[in-house]
């Protein structure tokens, strides 16, 4: 396969890195900024490509598409997690506005940057509308990682970018020293929580028990080497969200995902208790511990 991954940062150095040990592929890597990155091309070169790997973070997906995507009838498999703060679309949403959904891919599971740039083994899920499109990318992946296909995109999207906000309740668990009795309740319930969401909007209920649902969430709710989770850590110490994310130097797609959930619930009048207690932690500085607190006191 020739692949381009357009994104340069952690996700998308770790996809090149991935992609790139299956000698059978041909992959180069582009991104706004230039990078001393082996096979490095522009943009021009990039979209040419049969097979494109875009991971640039979801609240900029739009106005990248709008601004730079040329279509040359390219596959595209999103390697972004998130839903968009200002309109609540999911990112299937977004791109079929640009591209036909024959046409798109998604890519999940428990994938941290650090562990893939390293080649420890992991599986992922590639969903698609087009099987045979989600096989071609699941099958190029290289041989430590297992490569699994489903048709629910999204059953896919929601659990990536929802397993975000949860991950931000872990880390404020883990700042508070709840305990592991604690931190296993909030994952459970947050489980319950995404899947409810997602089948609100027509995903399947195996999705979340899944690789790209109980395996991602389980994993970037309880580790530090999630950013989203290290967000959760500051907020349990009182740190300013500001200077958290300053201090974290990357994008923490948790924070602006909280706010799309809250919109959404406003508006579909849906129940998400963990979700709604994040969302206030970050954008009303509600105290952490309090939040603990009504959560249980919550019947839910």
């Amino acid at each position: 396969m020739k692949i381009s991954i357009i994104g340069a940062g952690k996700w998308g150095q770790a996809l090149y890195h991935a992609y790139s040990l299956n000698k059978e592929n041909d992959v180069v890597i582009t991104s706004r900024n230039v990078k001393d990155i082996e096979n490095f091309v522009s943009l021009e070169e990039a979209l040419k490509r049969e097979f494109l790997i875009i991971a640039i973070p979801a609240q900029f997906v739009r106005k990248w598409l709008e601004e730079n995507f040329v279509d040359y009838n390219q596959n595209i498999l999103v390697a972004a997690k998130g839903i968009e703060t200002s309109t609540g679309a999911f990112l299937n949403d977004i791109y079929s506005n640009f591209v036909s959904n024959d046409r798109l891919a998604f890519i999940s599971g428990p994938s941290f940057a650090t562990e893939i740039k390293l080649s420890l083994p992991t599986a992922l899920i590639i969903s698609s509308k087009n099987q045979e499109l989600a096989k071609k990318y699941a099958d190029s992946l290289p041989s430590f990682i297992k490569g699994y296909v489903s048709s629910d995109v999204v059953g896919a999207e929601v659990s990536g970018a929802y397993k975000n906000v949860i991950a931000i309740a872990g880390g404020v668990c883990g700042g508070l020293n709840l305990g592991n009795n604690a931190r296993a309740a909030l994952i459970s319930r947050g489980l319950v929580e995404m899947s409810r969401f997602g089948k609100y909007f027509g995903a399947k209920d195996e999705t979340f028990l899944s690789l790209g649902g109980a395996g991602d969430l389980f994993l970037t709710a309880s580790s530090e080497l999630s950013r989203n989770y290290r967000v959760g850590l500051g907020l349990a110490k009182g740190k300013n969200l500001d200077d958290i994310l300053e201090e974290l130097g990357e994008v923490a797609e948790g924070v602006p995902t909280a706010k799309a959930l809250h919109k959404i619930a406003f508006k579909e009048n849906l129940y998400l208790p963990i979700a709604d207690e994040v969302y206030k932690m970050i954008e009303e500085g509600k105290d952490p511990l309090q939040s603990v607190n009504d959560l249980l006191s919550q019947k839910f």
